[in-house]
């Protein structure tokens, strides 16, 4: 629980039911989207293929093509032993200005910002008028805490597992699963730019004050914070993409 939200609850916004005419594709595209969170960090276990397969309603010859494809690209590797499995391999070297013009060649960035910031505010306001339930907000001053407590090379990951907690206690399936999908969009270009100290306290008080609004139920609050943080994110990336 050191992450603030548990292993499935985690995984919920992203990993869900595909359709039979794509299944190969879709549930590729799902674990993909949970590599690029970080909803499971590298080191540590993807769940069992059983509960893969499970969650994700596909064979399990369908999903271990898909772990084949994974592992062909670097990003998992098989165990094989009792205590086996499929393990999170560290992500290639994705910094440099050549990687990060051939990242936003491949998206159209503006859409993917300002479709976050709709989400994220919704969000925000969401969560804050219905007010947490107990466990609720102990999973969300969870997750706050894990950021302050972050290693700097963490962050990024810590931060969103905050963002997928919000989201995830907004009410909204469907808001959680799209917001899972663009925050793995602007995550592929994040990780393209440095980690600014200076940017990161700035954001580390918005994400309290966040918090304390949801919490307070003050719902105009928590939009208008969330509003202010998606746009100094969004200035951020412009910077270093102009």
């Amino acid at each position: 629980m050191a992450d603030g939200i548990g292993s499935v609850d985690r995984l919920t916004p992203v990993l869900r039911p595909v359709r039979a005419g794509n299944g190969f594709e879709e549930a590729l595209e799902q674990i993909l989207q949970v590599l690029r969170l970080g909803l499971v960090p590298v080191g540590e276990r993807l769940p069992a293929e059983r509960e893969l397969a499970d969650r994700l309603r596909i064979s399990r010859v369908t999903l271990r093509e898909v772990l084949k494809v994974l592992q062909d690209q670097g990003l998992v590797e098989s165990r094989r032993g009792r205590y086996g499995g499929t393990f999170v391999l560290p992500r290639p070297d994705a910094s440099g200005e050549g990687e990060l013009r051939r990242r936003v060649e491949s998206v159209d960035v503006e859409d993917a910002l300002r479709f976050r910031e709709v989400l994220e505010v919704g969000a925000a306001g969401l969560c804050a008028a219905h007010r947490p339930a107990e466990d609720g907000a102990r999973q969300l001053r969870a997750a706050l805490a894990a950021t302050h407590d972050a290693p700097l090379a963490d962050y990024r990951r810590r931060d969103t597992l905050l963002h997928l907690t919000l989201a995830g206690l907004s009410g909204s399936p469907s808001l959680a699963a799209q917001y899972a999908a663009v925050r793995a969009t602007v995550n592929g270009l994040l990780d393209c730019i440095p980690l600014l100290v200076r940017n990161l306290e700035h954001s580390q008080q918005q994400h309290t004050a966040l918090v304390e609004a949801v919490l307070d139920g003050d719902a105009d609050g928590a939009r208008e914070v969330m509003r202010e943080h998606c746009a100094g994110t969004a200035a951020l990336l412009r910077g270093f993409l102009m």
